[in-house]
């Protein structure tokens, strides 16, 4: 992950420097540009913190080694549902929500719902219970 910490380290003062370049641009004026790009930075700074600091925590990886064989990165990367339909739920839930935002505040409470209950669905997917066989 040193790879990607660097990255993101190295993209947080090329933000900051063209956020204040905007900012001379446009005189100070126009507040939103230079703050996003501001605040793009900081992002940039928080994510390769975290990741130089996972980088620590966890150790090389085979993609961080020049001598790394491709076999080294096999195995399991993690549980992925196949045939899962609550992310689409989720999704559908989550336009309900933006709608509700565009044309009535009245949809949006019916979006929260249909979210909360598709974000319960999909975390218990697989859980079976306590007394389960």
């Amino acid at each position: 992950m040193k790879i990607e910490a660097k990255l993101f380290s190295l993209l947080m003062p090329f933000f900051f420097l063209v956020g204040t370049v905007y900012g001379f641009l446009v005189e100070w004026t126009e507040p939103v540009g230079f703050l996003a790009l501001y605040l793009t930075g900081g992002l940039a700074g928080m994510i390769g913190f975290y990741l130089a600091f996972t980088a620590r925590r966890v150790g090389m990886r085979p993609e961080d080694r020049l001598d790394a064989e491709i076999h080294e990165g096999s195995g399991e990367q993690g549980h992925f549902s196949p045939w899962s339909w609550w992310p689409l739920v989720l999704a559908l839930a989550a336009a309900t929500g933006f709608l509700g935002i565009a044309v009535g505040f009245w949809i949006l409470y019916i979006g929260v719902g249909f979210a909360a209950i598709a974000l319960v669905g999909w975390v218990f997917e697989y859980s079976r219970g306590d007394h389960a066989h």
